[in-house]
């Protein structure tokens, strides 16, 4: 039996179980954790309406559908109310998918693609796993009900595999010049100053160095126009509250690189499920010439390495300095599922002409004059290696 959760009593007590069938899934990761999408319905959700699909299997969860119901916008040539996943927006959740008990995958699946709400709605699910998810799984058994699906590519998610790895052999695998760049940095900053670059591991050293990171992450951002990545209350005070639920869980890392006492580089990240999660970052451009950025990242992934790590994900972006550590890509997609019959039709034409339209919208822009703009958006190589995520 499926029952829809519509309010924030049923979502708070959802939470005695989530995380523990979300270790259960293959669909496990920092962005479906209940402390990060509870965080996101409290800050971000805006005018949606709580929608949670829940699969009870006797008296455990079998399955969780995150999904919340976001009005009709004008955006379209038909606007409709869509479903789309917890987590959705500028906060920048990678791998959004379905929670579903392994084994149970297949009586999950028919469940959920039965239940009126999946009959009726348009999904639009973002930044889905490319290769394999659970909400494609979900579109194919739409489709054997007489619904359609479009999809479109989104990003990628560069990542470093560290199993097996010391520190001396992970440097093995960067590129000559990079290797050589960064070992020059550590002994020049060791050389010259006396340099701490430590994580906070109690609620006054994560205050203070959450505000180092905004500080930093602002005056790097400044001179090229700003960021979105902490540009609204909202943003703000999600970070706060994730970032003190992840430190209660064990699962923040957040790094202050301080210089005879001066912080001038922070790097904010969350370790889960043997996964580190590179979420952003930022420097003082008064000390860019001692590449401190980029020594952050040698360090926070010399960290991750000590600490038994499997991954370091950079998560979604394709900036020129991610390619600079990693050698591997993961791809994310927009999926959109449309309901059987006509009104499921027209929706779906109206995203394939909604699509096309923007397409044809950037190509009226000359090819030069896109290059240029990203010539002059794209740092240089050394800026690059410190640069920080862009949301």
């Amino acid at each position: 039996m499926i029952r829809v959760v519509q309010d924030d009593a049923g979502f708070d007590a959802l939470g005695r179980e989530w995380n523990g069938l979300l270790a259960e899934s293959r669909s496990n990761g920092l962005f479906l954790t209940w402390e990060w999408l509870r965080a996101w319905w409290r800050h971000l959700a805006e005018d949606r309406r709580l929608s949670i699909l829940v699969l009870s299997d006797g008296d455990r969860l079998a399955a969780i559908a995150p999904l919340a119901l976001s009005p009709a916008r004008g955006t379209r040539l038909f606007p409709s109310p869509v479903l789309e996943f917890l987590g959705t927006g500028p906060v920048g959740s990678d791998y959004l998918d379905l929670i579903v008990r392994r084994g149970q995958e297949e009586e999950a699946l028919r469940a959920l693609a039965a239940h009126p709400l999946a009959e009726q709605a348009v999904f639009r699910l973002h930044r889905v796993r490319g290769d394999s998810s659970l909400a494609w799984a979900l579109a194919e058994r739409l489709r054997e009900h007489g619904g359609s699906r479009v999809v479109a590519d989104m990003e990628v998610c560069p990542f470093i595999r560290l199993g097996g790895h010391t520190w001396d052999s992970f440097l093995e695998t960067l590129g000559p010049e990079h290797r050589s760049n960064l070992r020059r940095r550590l002994k020049t900053l060791a050389s010259r100053f006396d340099v701490k670059f430590e994580p906070a591991t109690g609620e006054a050293a994560r205050g203070e160095a959450f505000a180092s990171l905004l500080a930093l992450h602002e005056m790097r951002w400044r001179p090229r126009g700003g960021s979105e990545a902490f540009h609204t209350p909202g943003l703000r005070s999600f970070h706060e509250e994730i970032s003190r639920a992840a430190l209660a869980r064990g699962w923040l890392r957040l790094y202050v690189l301080r210089l005879d006492g001066r912080a001038v580089a922070a790097l904010y990240g969350f370790a889960y499920g043997g996964r580190f999660y590179f979420y952003q970052s930022g420097f003082d451009p008064a000390y860019a010439r001692y590449g401190v950025g980029l020594v952050a990242m040698g360090l926070a992934i010399r960290a991750a390495i000590e600490e038994g790590l499997q991954e370091y994900d950079l998560l979604h972006g394709d900036e020129a300095y991610k390619f600079l550590w990693a050698r591997e890509v993961r791809h994310l997609a927009r999926l959109e599922i449309f309901p059987p019959g006509a009104w499921g039709a027209l929706q779906r034409r109206s995203s394939v002409v909604w699509g096309a339209t923007r397409g044809l919208a950037r190509r009226v822009v000359s090819r030069t004059a896109l290059l240029r703009l990203a010539q002059a958006m794209r740092p240089s190589s050394r800026q690059g290696a410190d640069g920080s995520r862009l949301h």
